[in-house]
C-alpha cells in the first residue's frame, strides 16, 4: 500500500485533486439519479456501489 496517500497528510489538496473529486461526485450523483429514473431499485444501487467500493479496497489493500 505504499503508493496510497492519506488526505490528511497531503492537505491542502490541490486544485487539480480537488477538481477531480468535485467530478467523481458529480458523475456518481448523475449516475445515481439516472438509474433511480431508470427504475432500478434503491437496493441495487446501493449493492453496486458497495460492490465498486469493496473492489477498490481489495486493490489497495493488496498493492
Amino acid at each position: 500500500m505504499s503508493d496510497v496517500t492519506r488526505l490528511r497528510h497531503a492537505l491542502p489538496l490541490s486544485q487539480d485533486i480537488n477538481k477531480a473529486l468535485i467530478d467523481l461526485d458529480s458523475a456518481i450523483a448523475k449516475a445515481i439519479d439516472t438509474a433511480k429514473a431508470a427504475g432500478l431499485p434503491q437496493g441495487l444501487i446501493v449493492a453496486e456501489l458497495h460492490g465498486h467500493a469493496h473492489a477498490q479496497t481489495h486493490n489497495m489493500v493488496k498493492a
